[in-house]
């Protein structure tokens, strides 16, 4: 027995079959304790899962009137294993109002994992989306007939009033970055393309739900799954409660239709945007729904550039709107008082033109009014070379005075999303051009009346006007009501004084200056109209302003592109926006109809 060589060879295969059940019994362990794909894949079986799409926030004006809702549409998801032999194809596409054909592309584009990186044969893909309730009426009733589809209820954008679509923005479909870059979205879903929709995504979009449906053997739904202890209850979207007027916005919006342009409002003491209008603008319902691409497509190509917003993304040379700036450092940094008399000989000026002839010599006040160009030259001229040194101290002192006011720079610390920063030129540009030696006041003597190199946003210009009529200080714009932005505040090392000079000689603009004609009686109003030079064209027409001078209510700024000079055009623009929101209402008609009814520019298309 002890030499039977079967006697080892037992010992042998019992081992063999030892090890073998140990393997089985860890493999078991594994997958039915630590792996949980075969649990997750037999859920799939008899689970489904199906998302709960919050509504979005509301978004409303300051007046509490209501901008942007939701409607109700449809999509149609599909379960690819789901869809079992014999599925009649062609009854389902007559029920959507497809063709064969199309119904082939689209599943084709489901199953490509290049273009749908999530797809899988367990979960449900969308098939059509957007879809209106009379769209999906017939599939619902022959929903049985189709195993595998599923219709879920979702919401789209609507708008109560065809303006302000450039501040309210626009709702699309995600894209695969938006996908990797934040776990809450997949595909097919919505988000904040631009506009206070993009910058309050997260509070707008709320949180989606869950609902766990239990199905049986067939696949036939058997209600919910353990009573719905696995459900989430959607979180409907925060509404948005916004610093916009909606009537001076329209009101705004009209006065430019036909012309290239923008018009800015706020409120001086809180930085609150009332009005930002931008023109070529669009019915922000064009952006909404199947015709979504399609619209914004023609909108891209449209060579007005509609999509632009000027009123924070154009830029412009201020032109004489720029002179009570240069008043206001010309008078804290000495070179100037308000009795400070410089001579001005009209046209025949030298080296830089007057427009007209108003008397010589000439203060502050009266500069201011009749905005004198020489005046202003000669106070540039005197701060630069105030103290007889080279030029690059002075002049970075002017230049870091300048740009207290918000200008050459963008609001960081506001909600306002696409912005340029404009330019308030440095000394290194200079440098660069001509050389550290090569350049003086004369060299740079346009920058005195807001022309060369200066340019800036007509957001800018409305912050600034604010910032005077606050004499001294400014809140970053901004369009959300409920912020506190009161933290935002900036103040300007300027003393009150010098702002009170120069907040009289503006007054004088809408008394006895340029804006005369667009003085509104019974209301002291503070105004300065410019004509920023253009190399492409006709010159642009600018106004900035606030009113009332003793207690501001209201900062206004308006942009119009190739028009001339600021008093004809862009001054009775803010007049009558001025008018709207202290007074509740625009009296003057037909001031109002002759500017709306203007067509300045052939190519402005209406969207």
């Amino acid at each position: 027995m002890i030499n039977d060589p079967t006697y080892k060879r037992r010992y042998v295969i019992s081992g063999i079959a030892v090890v073998v059940v140990l393997v089985y019994i860890v493999r078991l362990f594994y997958l039915q304790v630590i792996d949980q794909s075969t649990k997750d894949q037999a859920d799939n079986n008899a689970l489904v899962k199906q998302t709960i799409y919050p509504s979005r926030g509301l978004i409303y004006d300051r007046n509490g009137e209501l901008l942007v809702f939701n409607q109700p549409i449809y999509e149609v998801t599909m379960v690819m294993r789901e869809m079992k032999q014999g599925w009649d194809t062609a009854a389902f596409c007559a029920c959507l109002g497809i063709t064969g054909k199309e119904f082939d592309e689209r599943i084709a584009e489901i199953k490509d994992r290049r273009k749908n990186r999530g797809y899988s044969r367990w979960t449900p893909q969308i098939f059509m989306s957007q879809l209106k309730k009379e769209d999906i009426a017939s599939l619902q009733e022959s929903l049985f007939l189709f195993p595998g589809v599923q219709i879920q209820k979702r919401t789209l954008r609507d708008y109560t009033y065809k303006a302000a679509a450039h501040v309210l923005g626009s709702v699309g479909e995600v894209n695969q970055n938006d996908i990797d870059r934040d776990d809450y979205y997949t595909r097919g879903d919505y988000s904040g393309r631009d506009g206070l929709e993009r910058t309050y995504e997260k509070q707008l979009r709320g949180e989606k739900g869950v609902e766990v449906l239990m199905r049986d053997s067939r696949g036939r739904m058997q209600g919910s799954y353990k009573n719905g202890e696995l459900d989430r209850t959607a979180k409907a979207g925060t509404d948005l409660y916004t610093t916009l007027d909606i009537q001076l916005q329209m009101l705004a919006e009209e006065l430019l239709s036909g012309k290239i342009g923008s018009a800015v409002a706020i409120e001086p003491k809180t930085g609150e945007i009332l009005a930002l209008a931008s023109n070529p603008s669009w019915n922000p319902k064009l952006l909404v729904g199947k015709e979504r691409s399609k619209n914004y497509n023609a909108l891209l190509n449209d060579k007005t550039k509609p999509l632009l917003n000027r009123a924070t993304q154009a830029t412009y040379p201020p032109g004489s709107t720029f002179k009570t700036i240069q008043a206001l450092v010309c008078l804290e940094q000495g070179a100037i008082t308000p009795n400070t008399l410089y001579p001005c000989s009209g046209p025949g000026s030298s080296p830089i033109k007057c427009t007209h002839h108003h008397g010589s010599p000439v203060a502050l006040d009266k500069a201011i009014e009749q905005s004198c160009n020489p005046y202003f030259w000669c106070a540039f001229r005197d701060l630069m070379q105030k103290d007889n040194r080279d030029i690059h101290k002075p002049y970075e002192k002017w230049r870091n005075a300048v740009m207290q006011f918000g200008l050459g720079q963008k609001f960081t610390d506001s909600d306002l999303g696409e912005q340029s920063s404009g330019s308030i030129p440095s000394a290194r540009l200079y440098d660069k051009f001509y050389g550290p030696n090569g350049w003086k006041a004369i060299t740079i003597r346009s920058l005195s009346i807001g022309q060369g190199e200066i340019i800036v946003t007509p957001l800018q210009l409305a912050n600034q006007a604010a910032a005077i009529a606050n004499e001294g200080y400014y809140i970053s714009p901004h369009l959300n009501k409920n912020d506190s932005m009161r933290i935002h505040r900036h103040n300007i090392d300027i003393q009150k004084k010098h702002f009170d000079e120069v907040k009289a000689g503006m007054h004088r603009v809408m008394v006895y200056g340029t804006g005369r004609h667009h003085a509104i009686d019974s209301l002291h109003m503070a105004g300065k109209t410019g004509t920023a030079q253009n190399p492409h064209g006709r010159d642009h027409a600018i106004f900035i302003g606030f009113a009332p001078v003793e207690d501001p209510k209201i900062a206004v700024a308006v942009v119009v592109e190739n028009a001339g000079f600021g008093a004809t055009w862009a001054a009775p623009i803010a007049s009558m926006m001025m008018e709207q929101y202290l007074n509740g209402e625009m009296k003057r008609k037909d001031l109002k109809k002759s500017i709306s009814e203007r067509v300045l520019n052939e190519s402005v298309k209406k969207w």
